[in-house]
């Protein structure tokens, strides 16, 4: 019979850390089979007794533990050692760069006083160019006034046209962009006069927040300048054992930095916000000048294209006038002339109509449709209708009469007409924009 035999394993050394050793597990024995050892008589024995995985991680913890404390303690006598070595250092750099810092709070503070003084007479010259250009704002928007009367009037005058002349046309298009170009530029004007004016009060108040600002850094300069004087061999100092707290309302040095830049920004800022108004309202009087200008120009341009269109039109009317009273004479003529015809035609239609009646009494078999009785026939039929289509014509001409002494009449008329919107465009309207005021004028300058 074959005998099962246990076997068993000696584990290998490791190196593992304390602090990384896993919880220990206990395996159950494996070898509890037939023909083994395992019985009731070894249980209590063998749970007696460590294994010998336990004993060499025992020892493997032992020798780590003593390691590690070896190097903690040499770590801690040389950082010790160190951080004696470093605060005296730093005690004696932290003396030297205070007295270095309050010698350069004093550059900063020299260098904040002469940032102020310039920008205060920045300030003051920029807000005396500026009242200068409200000024002139304020003489463009009264000579706007002028050419929105002339635009508007010559609606007026145009509304006294008659129609068919009385039309939407380029020329009104233009007038009607002229007054609502003026209505614009009225408005912008007056908002940009509005902007000048907050303009001026906000570089007056930053000048005040300025001026406020310089008058303290004057004072602070020369206390700073007292301390920076200040030794250890010095013999006013003295302890002070309260003065190194901060007040709660003390600032720090990047607030107070902050604070100067801060209305030196804000200064800066609305100084050159009051330059850009000021090309601003260089540039929108200069382009509001033109513009009206463009206008007018293409408002007379197109008065004068209409002009000649009208012109134009009514010679063509004129001239439609007398083909139109020819061809009325014309027609006139043919008219007769077609009547002439009709009547002409009556007479041979009676001569054959006589014939065929006549012919139609022949007794007996002669009564025969022989080549003579088809061709009465058919000259009576051809009588007829030479009839029919010269009445035709004669109502065509007769139509043609009545359209041209209506044409004649429209075309008299129309001629009227024109010559009434000629005289409004040009005697009225182009004599009347002669008042229109000039570029200088108009930007400002008068």
């Amino acid at each position: 019979m074959a005998q099962t035999v246990l076997l068993t394993k000696e584990p290998a050394p490791q190196s593992i850390d304390v602090c990384e050793l896993p919880r220990k597990e206990y395996d159950v024995a494996c070898n509890t089979g037939a023909y083994t050892s395992s019985g009731l008589a070894t249980a209590g024995f063998r749970t007696a007794k460590y294994l010998m995985d336990e004993w060499f991680q025992n020892s493997y913890a032992r020798y780590h533990q003593a390691f590690a404390d070896r190097d903690y303690s040499e770590r801690q006598r040389h950082e010790s050692g160190q951080l004696a070595a470093e605060t005296g250092a730093l005690a004696q750099r932290t003396q030297l760069d205070s007295t270095r810092k309050v010698g350069e709070r004093l550059e900063d503070m020299h260098c904040w006083k002469s940032e102020l003084q310039r920008e205060i007479d920045e300030l003051s010259t920029e807000t005396d160019l500026m009242i200068a250009q409200k000024l002139r704002l304020q003489r463009a928007l009264d000579a706007t006034s002028v050419p929105f009367s002339i635009a508007t009037d010559n609606l007026q005058c145009r509304e006294r046209r008659q129609h068919p002349d009385l039309v939407r046309d380029y020329v009104e298009v233009e007038l009607l962009k002229e007054t609502e170009l003026i209505k614009n530029i009225q408005e912008l004007l007056k908002r940009t006069m509005g902007q000048a004016v907050g303009q001026i009060r906000l570089n007056r108040e930053h000048k005040e927040s300025c001026e406020m600002n310089w008058s303290d850094k004057v004072e602070v300069y020369n206390i700073d300048d007292t301390c920076a004087r200040y030794t250890n061999e010095s013999t006013q100092v003295q302890f002070y054992p309260h003065s190194s707290k901060f007040e709660e309302s003390a600032s720090t040095p990047e607030t107070w930095a902050k604070f100067t830049q801060d209305v030196l920004l804000r200064a800066e800022r609305e100084r050159l916000a009051s330059v850009n108004l000021r090309k601003l309202i260089d540039c929108i009087l200069r382009d509001t000048a033109e513009d009206l200008r463009l206008q007018c120009d293409a408002v007379n341009t197109a008065f004068s294209s209409r002009c000649e269109e009208l012109d134009d039109s009514r010679q063509k009317l004129q001239f439609h006038l007398q083909k139109s009273l020819r061809e009325i004479t014309d027609q006139e003529h043919q008219i007769a002339a077609l009547k002439q015809a009709i009547k002409d035609k009556e007479a041979p239609l009676r001569v054959a109509q006589t014939r065929l009646y006549q012919r139609s009494h022949r007794p007996n078999v002669e009564l025969c449709r022989d080549n003579a009785q088809f061709r009465l026939m058919s000259e009576v039929e051809e009588l007829n209708m030479s009839l029919r289509a010269l009445k035709e014509k004669l109502q065509d001409a007769e139509q043609a009469l009545r359209n041209l002494e209506d044409t004649r009449m429209s075309l008299e008329k129309d001629i009227a007409v024109k010559t009434n919107s000629l005289f409004i465009d040009r005697q009225k309207c182009m004599a009347h924009r002669n008042r229109y005021p000039s570029v200088l004028q108009l930007a400002g300058y008068q």
